[in-house]
């Protein structure tokens, strides 16, 4: 069998509720800052839900021009800024590469959300002559991949994988095998998700999946604590560059992590519901720890998919339990979601970029807002305050709506 080529995190880039770079992003996951406030986007007084994790003060027009802006949703707005961002970050020049040997695989859960609601106004209101040219190319899904690629042009690979809460871990992993199977040598990876829009909103209210503590909005997302009532709604892009290591390393790029591991399941249960038993996130885990060539001892710490949610922290915690034995109680576990929200179709990617910062500096980012333990949920979550730790392999979970799991696997680069 033909040995598979090792790949490497050489860049990251981000637009989130904690901030718009990796830096500033990391630094808030460390001190325990909360990204969740109340609404300011639309009103939302006829809401049970009026809070959420915003992104603020993101202007793309420096870096797309009016022009581009006008052409396209939010999410692929932050969707490009976060990949040329990552290739800065990467030191990435791409006129000195091949543009076929470099792809694009961004993922996202709902695409153009806002668009599809202001171009059905437009109908109600001004008829069907009235709908924008644009309305179309603005709501897919697959257009953050398609504008990133034009805007660096890259002629790679290029696709978008949607799988809910599950698609940039998807598209994570989908880049590791392209890059592993000699398809690229890069591949700009990651997700982009705006659905913090009235009918998002209302449509997650509908399901009685949010939290309902509006006066509270900091305390709001407490995955794993008892006194969890619902996710946070966040919103944001991560993008992050992968490289094949030979190709890294012949141009002196600075390695945060390895990639080594990836699986997918399906539950095969519920639209919306884990499996009670966790069958499909145990399978996940296994495969995921085998593909990394390592063991459940090996891990140093778990980014959790950790929504806040009665059943998901329930069922993610069972299934720890249920691969890692005993050794489960000696793991740290954290949810980045605690402070952004969840960011849906781009949380894995922004997960991701805690991950790969957590093995660069050796530090832990807490959950916070763990106060009330639940006896369901009684592992490590590094409550409240970031911890130093010997951080070597780390493995982050994602677990989408319709049964999509994801577990990804990184390690400290040692050459």
């Amino acid at each position: 069998m033909e040995t598979r080529r090792r790949v490497v995190v050489t860049g990251l880039g981000c637009v989130t509720p904690l901030g718009h770079d990796p830096e500033t992003f990391w630094t808030a996951l460390r001190e325990g800052r909360s990204g969740v406030g109340r609404i300011t986007g639309f009103d939302v007084s006829r809401y049970p839900t009026q809070i959420a994790a915003e992104v603020k003060d993101f202007d793309p027009t420096q870096e797309l021009g009016p022009k581009e802006v006008r052409r396209s949703d939010r999410f692929v707005q932050m969707a490009v800024v976060a990949s040329k961002r990552a290739v800065a970050h990467a030191k990435l020049d791409l006129t000195k590469e091949n543009p076929t040997r470099i792809g694009v695989w961004v993922g996202s859960g709902m695409g153009g959300l806002a668009t599809i609601e202001e171009g059905y106004r437009e109908l109600a209101e001004k008829g069907p002559d009235r709908i924008s040219p644009f309305f179309i190319p603005m709501i897919i899904c697959n257009m953050a991949p398609g504008q990133i690629s034009i805007a660096l042009g890259v002629k790679g690979p290029n696709s978008c994988p949607v799988s809910a809460c599950a698609s940039a871990s998807h598209a994570l992993g989908d880049a590791l095998r392209i890059i592993q199977r000699g398809e690229a040598d890069v591949m700009v990876a990651g997700g982009s998700e705006c659905a913090i829009t009235p009918l998002g909103l209302a449509g997650f209210c509908a399901l009685k999946a949010l939290s309902t503590r509006n006066d509270d909005p900091a305390h709001a997302s407490r995955p794993f604590d008892k006194t969890r009532d619902g996710f946070v709604m966040g919103e944001g892009a991560g993008v992050i560059i992968l490289e094949e290591l030979e190709h890294a390393t012949r141009r002196g790029a600075t390695i945060y992590a390895e990639f080594t591991g990836y699986a997918m399941t399906g539950d095969a249960y519920h639209m919306t519901a884990p499996d009670p038993e966790a069958r499909g996130a145990i399978g996940c885990i296994t495969l995921a720890l085998k593909d990394a060539g390592v063991t459940p001892k090996d891990i140093s710490y778990i980014n959790a998919h950790g929504t806040s949610t009665p059943l998901n922290d329930k069922i993610e915690t069972a299934a720890i339990k249920k691969v890692f034995g005993q050794q489960a109680y000696q793991v740290p576990i954290s949810s980045t979601k605690s402070m952004t929200g969840h960011l849906l179709g781009a949380g894995g990617a922004v997960e991701f970029i805690a991950c790969a910062l957590t093995i660069r500096d050796q530090v832990i980012h807490p959950t916070i807002n763990y106060t009330t333990p639940d006896p369901e949920c009684d592992l490590d979550y590094v409550p409240n305050q970031a911890r130093k730790a010997a951080v070597k392999v780390v493995m982050s979970n994602s677990l989408g709506f319709g049964g999509h799991n994801v577990t990804l696997v990184l390690r400290k680069f040692e050459g």
